[in-house]
């Protein structure tokens, strides 16, 4: 029974593996750099979202693709509320995306005016690991009131991406957050990550986040 149950998990994966490659071929057809950007509950990842699309906007045309488990819209319509199109996926309780919902969700946008994808996956920090979604890269946005031992704790969501932003920086001096080990446990599982320390809150760092990921938009151009 056990050996059943491995061979239908891989199954699903394998299926979900090729929609996201059917994906990513068709947005670069479009010449469209996305992203997946996930975190555990309460990282500030919507903030960082909103405060990223202000500065890549009106240069890069952006869309939005949310995910929640429940069928809420309140983080598209945050997005929406700064003139950015954003569409709400709703996993029917699943805690994670995969690439037959992005691909459903990109469905009503219009791919030939848009630049960059933007895909907030829901916030958990196993889950979302496993599947592929089509997207050009995966970042994490972590946040200092989490705790410095997330790496050590949940490993494998740390060694597929490309990007690790740090939100929250300006609460350093209220918090007990070890940065050196922080970085180290990153590091250890993804030394060629790209780090950025920013807050959501007063801006610091976001250009400098922003602009390297300009950088990545404009070399599928």
């Amino acid at each position: 029974m056990p050996t059943k149950r491995i061979e239908i998990v891989q199954d699903i994966l394998t299926v979900n593996d090729q929609i996201a490659e059917e994906t990513n071929r068709l947005l670069h057809s479009k010449h469209i750099f996305s992203v997946n950007i996930m975190a555990s509950p309460g990282a500030g990842k919507t903030s960082v979202i909103l405060r990223t699309l202000q500065e890549l906007t009106p240069e890069i045309k952006c869309a939005v693709l949310e995910g929640d488990t429940a069928p809420v819209t309140i983080d598209a319509e945050k997005v929406s509320g700064i003139g950015i199109p954003a569409i709400q996926i709703n996993t029917g309780g699943d805690c994670h995306l995969n690439a037959n919902l992005v691909r459903k969700g990109m469905q009503s946008l219009d791919l030939n005016a848009l630049d960059f994808i933007l895909v907030e996956n829901v916030g958990n920090l196993i889950c979302p690991a496993s599947w592929k979604l089509g997207t050009d890269i995966n970042v994490v946005i972590a946040s200092i009131p989490e705790g410095d031992d997330k790496p050590y704790k949940y490993p494998n969501i740390y060694r597929g991406i490309q990007a690790l932003v740090l939100n929250k920086v300006d609460l350093k001096p209220y918090v007990d957050f070890n940065l050196s080990y922080f970085k180290a446990g990153i590091l250890a599982l993804n030394p060629d990550v790209q780090f950025f320390e920013v807050s959501a809150k007063t801006g610091e760092g976001i250009t400098d986040w922003a602009a390297w990921l300009k950088k990545q938009i404009k070399e599928v151009e």
